[in-house]
Order: C-alpha cells, then sequence, then structure tokens
C-alpha cells in the first residue's frame, strides 16, 4: 500500500495549504517556487488526500509543477515506487502531457516499455487515458436490487424481526434503498444499527433520504438521541428538510462535528444552511473554519456555497483564491462568482484555455469572458 500522511500542516502555512489542494497554496508558491519546490514534490511522492476517491489532486500538482517550471525528475522516479505511488504520478505526467510537455509524455511511453507496473495510458496520440479515467471516477455507482422477487412488506417484515440475521436485514435495506418511499421503515430505523450499534446498517441512510420531508417528526427525535449515527441520520433529514426551527439542531451538529474534528459529512450539515440563507448567519465562522482547515477537499465547495448563501464576508476574496483550487466543483463556483478584475479575468482565460482543465471549467470561463468583454463594451 502506498505512504499515506495524515498529520497535515497548519492551514495558514504552505505546506499545509499544499496538502489540502487550497488555491491560496498555489498563489504562494508562485512567489518562491525554488522555496516551494520540495513541498510540492512531497504531495506527488505521499498520498496526502484524505479520501483517494474523490478527492483531487492531479490537476493541482500538475499546474503546479507546469507554472512553477520544476524539473520532472523527482516525479518520474516516483513511477518507481509501490502501485499507488506510480498511479499517483501517472495521473501527473498525464495531465502535463496532455498539457503538451514532451518531457512528461517520453516518461510514460518509457515506463509503459520497461515499467513494473502494468499503467493503463495512451501516450501515443495527442490525449493521454487520464481524462476519461477522473471522470469515470465521479460518476456515481448503481446499485442493483438483490431480491427483486420480494415485496417491500416483507422486506420491512424482515427489519421489524429482532431475530433476523444482521446480513439479511442490511440485504432488505439494501432493496428498499432501490425502490419508491417506504414509510413504514420509519418506526424501524432505531433499530437499524450495527450489532455493536456504532453505525447504520448499510444504505439506512439512502432509504430514508427517500421519504423527504415524511421522516422530519421521527427526525427531531432521532437527532436528539445519545446514540451517535442516530443523532447525525436525524440531523441529515433536518438538514435536507427541516424547517426554521430546526436550524439550531443543524447548526449544533456542524459544532460537535468541529470539535470533535470529523471531516467526513459535514458538508451535508453546510448544505442544509445553505437552504436557510442570510437566517444561518450565525454559522459563518463554523462554515469558514471547516473551509480553511478541512483536508477532505471534496467537501470544501459545499462550505464555499453555504458561505456564500447566507452573505458571508469576504466572498470576493475567497471565490478569487477558489480560482486556483483543487477541485473542479470548487473551481466552477469561483469562475461563476469571482469579481470582475483584471486579475481575475488573466486567470479565466487561463483556465479557458488550458488543455489540462476540465472541459465544464473551460467551458464556464470562456462564457463568463464572453459576457464580461460584452458589458464591457455595452458600457
Amino acid at each position: 500500500m502506498t505512504e499515506r500522511r495524515y498529520e497535515y500542516a497548519p492551514a495558514g502555512t504552505l505546506p499545509g495549504l499544499l496538502q489540502r489542494g487550497r488555491g491560496l497554496g498555489a498563489l504562494m508558491a508562485a512567489e518562491d517556487p525554488t522555496a516551494a519546490a520540495d513541498l510540492v514534490y512531497g504531495c506527488v511522492r505521499w498520498d496526502w488526500r484524505w479520501d483517494t476517491q474523490v478527492d483531487h489532486r492531479a490537476l493541482y500538482l500538475a499546474r503546479l509543477l507546469r507554472d512553477l517550471e520544476l524539473p520532472l525528475g523527482p516525479v518520474v522516479e516516483v513511477l518507481a515506487g509501490d502501485e499507488d505511488a506510480c498511479m499517483r504520478a501517472t495521473g501527473v505526467l498525464e495531465l502535463l502531457a496532455l498539457g503538451g510537455s514532451a518531457e512528461a509524455r517520453d516518461a510514460l511511453r518509457a515506463y509503459v516499455r520497461e515499467g513494473e507496473h502494468r499503467v493503463d495510458v495512451r501516450t501515443q496520440g495527442d490525449l493521454p487515458g487520464a481524462r476519461g479515467r477522473r471522470a469515470g471516477a465521479r460518476g456515481p455507482r448503481g446499485v442493483m436490487d438483490p431480491v427483486p422477487e420480494r415485496d417491500s412488506a416483507s422486506l420491512l417484515a424482515l427489519l421489524a424481526d429482532p431475530g433476523a440475521a444482521e446480513n439479511a436485514r442490511a440485504t432488505a435495506l439494501v432493496a428498499l434503498s432501490c425502490r419508491k418511499p417506504e414509510p413504514g421503515l420509519i418506526p424501524l430505523v432505531p433499530t437499524l444499527g450495527s450489532g455493536d450499534d456504532s453505525r447504520p446498517l448499510p444504505r439506512l441512510g439512502r432509504a430514508v433520504a427517500l421519504l423527504g420531508a415524511q421522516a422530519v417528526p421521527a427526525a427531531r427525535e432521532w437527532a436528539g438521541s445519545d446514540r451517535p449515527w442516530l443523532a447525525c441520520l436525524g440531523v441529515a433529514v433536518l438538514s435536507e428538510h427541516g424547517g426554521e426551527g430546526d436550524l439550531r439542531m443543524v447548526t449544533g451538529e456542524l459544532e460537535r462535528r468541529w470539535v470533535a474534528q470529523e471531516w467526513c459529512g459535514p458538508m451535508y450539515s453546510a448544505r442544509g444552511l445553505t437552504r436557510f440563507g442570510p437566517r444561518a448567519a450565525g454559522a459563518a465562522s463554523l462554515l469558514r473554519r471547516f473551509w480553511l482547515w478541512t483536508p477532505h477537499s471534496y467537501e470544501r465547495p459545499a462550505y464555499l456555497e453555504a458561505l456564500a448563501a447566507i452573505g458571508s464576508a469576504g466572498m470576493a476574496e475567497v471565490y478569487t483564491e477558489c480560482l486556483w483550487d483543487c477541485e473542479a466543483d470548487a473551481r466552477l463556483l469561483a469562475v461563476r462568482h469571482a469579481p470582475d478584475r483584471p486579475h481575475v479575468r488573466e486567470r479565466l482565460a487561463c483556465l479557458r484555455d488550458d488543455p489540462m482543465e476540465e472541459p465544464e471549467v473551460r467551458q464556464a470561463a470562456r462564457v463568463r469572458l464572453e459576457g464580461t468583454a460584452g458589458a464591457r463594451v455595452d458600457g
């Protein structure tokens, strides 16, 4: 297995910013490329991502290497590491090849011929294989009903049976999560924890989510539970469908997660606060702390949206920084909402013309620049 590093440096330092894929890290690194070089290489050598399936770094690191004009030798050396390290370096080099780097293209071709690990790259044409692989990793994985021959009533009866095996109950939940909402599930939810009651059974959250607002009254009770998984599920429902009276509960859950330094999942509470808009202004400090400190870059766009929805101060600067963020969703928000300033237009042009950039971000930058140009002409 690849060596992962989770002892993140403080979020306000250059190492911490680069580890988190923050836009400010890229901007600071550009001020002194020589001093930043070892930190950039370190982010290729070691996997700092909190969740390797959804947190993205390849494009961020490829841009740093290109824009800082750093030698690629240390990245090529990573190809000789274990399989995970090899694939991490491959992803960066593929993007650089896509951007026109002959050195990156040649290194990949040489590795395909002689390397230890099998890598799925296409280096003979103009387009390496990274784009399709990254897009595929983002797509939702379909879940099929495992027992289509059984009606939902019988599955609910199985869930209500305290003597039923845990794996059978889990299968029933998977099936219900693939079907139309079942209100009969609501009173059973508190009984659907794992054997040690440390977590919900698989797909319970999805099955409950299908119920929408129907689950709100019960969710208010769940949210007050001393059983963490049940309380979390209750707040998730209230975040999505609760009323203004539930705002305090949603904010409280976000506060609890901050104190516990729980980085996986606060984005759902943030999305709930987004629904309340300026009425959730009291949570601005919490949201900004999560945005600044989370190592889980995939969650950062949710905090960005929530801060914007509640009217937090300083959003112009936040959006501007996010034009350099490692997450495409953050860059997309920034492209659409960053202030109309000369250096912003310059960055938008870079994103529009960069062959390494995601197609939707390039298109959004193109539309934004055309609209800005039209507005200046009209003005």
